[in-house]
């Protein structure tokens, strides 16, 4: 049972800490730029794949399967809808197809800075950038891989429809098939989406947490495209806005798309802070500004982290020992403790440590030996971070290191009076 509280909350901490950076970080304003983008690499690529339609159609004028795969393909692709709204010329001119290819390749850079430009936001690296060959070359390549890869996948759904509707094999394996399709689908979607979550960010987050969040986002892009299929019609759109219709349909259905893109692109950076945030929202408590109510529920239970961090100290226990290579950082949950000093072959008590206090950060901080000991005088309940977490904290919250730097020169404080004594 508290298992499944822990993990519900830690679903609900990743769940708001995702919304909350989402918006504060404006990504759909990079959601409509990216579209914005999309559309400009599409329409070259969709252009190139007329002039391979149009040659297959002469191909299967003397062929009757090879007429029904090319009716399959046409249907599968939609390219009829596609060249009424005017994506697609009826009837494809070289020199519209080398202006193409010109727009194909600027508006791939586009696309590519766009989405790279998200992802700095969303996975922010300090004093990090891409290497000037990598910024040059990723565009030209990964654009065109990727359409041909979700090529790729509609030519294999069209294929495997028309052997499905031809009546070449039995119903049963029809079934089988178009499973094989969906699957396949999928497979397709999950690796573009896994390789732009693992590879844009510069500072690449795990493989299995990208893997994971890729399915899910995957799951939740093909689950968006069913419902804008069905609840979206583009006779509407050209009804409303005449001969711009297609494009505004395609523009509103690609936006949406980026938006569930980058909103789970965002869950995954969450995924690794939600420990951070609730941390410090642990550590300041009450002295935190700005906190709503709907916050402080879905962060008030501390049992994850007591679980994950936590340490029990009996009284009289030694939580950090002077002259000490450790690192770790403490947080007092329960009970008190207090700080010694050796002086003069004599330990003299520096003072208490009470509840809500961080100890243990100067030998993190200045890369020394622990410069005092410190011991439980009742029942302790502690937090133990290791250096990277206290790092991770100062670095995301900016109250949370003026309080830490407020503390180390408090105690510095206290030990050069303690020498002095």
């Amino acid at each position: 049972m508290t298992l499944q509280r822990n993990s519900l909350d830690w679903l609900a901490q990743v769940a708001y800490t995702t919304w909350r950076l989402f918006m504060k970080n404006s990504l759909q304003n990079h959601a409509a730029a990216t579209a914005f983008y999309f559309m400009l690499s599409a329409t070259p690529l969709l252009l190139l794949l007329s002039y391979g339609m149009q040659w297959l159609g002469r191909l299967a004028e003397t062929y009757v399967p090879a007429t029904m795969l090319f009716a399959a393909l046409y249907n599968q692709l939609q390219l009829e809808t596609l060249t009424e709204v005017g994506f697609l010329p009826r009837q494809t001119q070289l020199a519209a197809g080398g202006v193409g290819l010109v727009t194909l390749l600027l508006s791939s850079r586009g696309l590519v800075n766009a989405a790279q430009s998200a992802f700095g936001v969303i996975f922010p690296a300090e004093g990090r950038r891409r290497r000037f060959v990598t910024t040059w070359l990723l565009p030209l390549i990964i654009v065109p891989i990727a359409f041909g890869l979700l090529g790729l996948a509609g030519l294999v759904q069209a294929a495997l429809s028309f052997f499905t509707h031809v009546e070449l094999i039995a119903a049963a394996q029809g079934i089988v098939l178009k499973i094989l399709n969906w699957l396949f689908m999928l497979l397709v979607l999950w690796l573009l989406v896994f390789l732009a979550f693992w590879r844009l960010p510069v500072e690449r987050p795990p493989a299995r947490q990208s893997a994971v969040i890729a399915l899910l986002a995957s799951f939740s892009l093909l689950a968006l495209f069913a419902l804008f299929d069905h609840f979206f019609r583009l006779e509407s759109y050209q009804s409303l806005y005449g001969a711009l219709g297609g494009a505004v349909f395609v523009l509103i259905g690609a936006y949406f798309a980026c938006v569930v893109f980058y909103l789970w692109a965002q869950c995954l950076f969450a995924v690794a802070r939600v420990d951070v945030e609730a941390l410090e929202k642990l550590f300041l408590g009450g002295s935190r500004t700005g906190a709503s109510r709907f916050e402080g529920f879905v962060f008030a239970r501390a049992n994850r982290l007591l679980e994950k961090y936590g340490r029990t100290f009996q009284p009289g226990e030694v939580l950090i020992e002077e002259g000490q290579e450790s690192q770790d950082a403490f947080f007092l949950y329960s009970g008190t403790a207090a700080a010694y000093k050796k002086a003069n072959g004599s330990e003299r008590r520096l003072g208490p440590l009470n509840e809500g206090q961080l100890f243990g950060e100067m030998a993190y901080l200045l890369k020394e030996k622990r410069t005092a000991t410190v011991r439980a005088e009742t029942e302790v309940v502690a937090l133990v971070l290791p250096p990277a977490m206290l790092e991770q904290l100062m670095r995301h919250s900016a109250p949370l290191s003026r309080r830490i730097i407020a503390t180390l020169c408090h105690r510095l404080e206290q030990m050069n009076l303690a020498a002095q004594g």
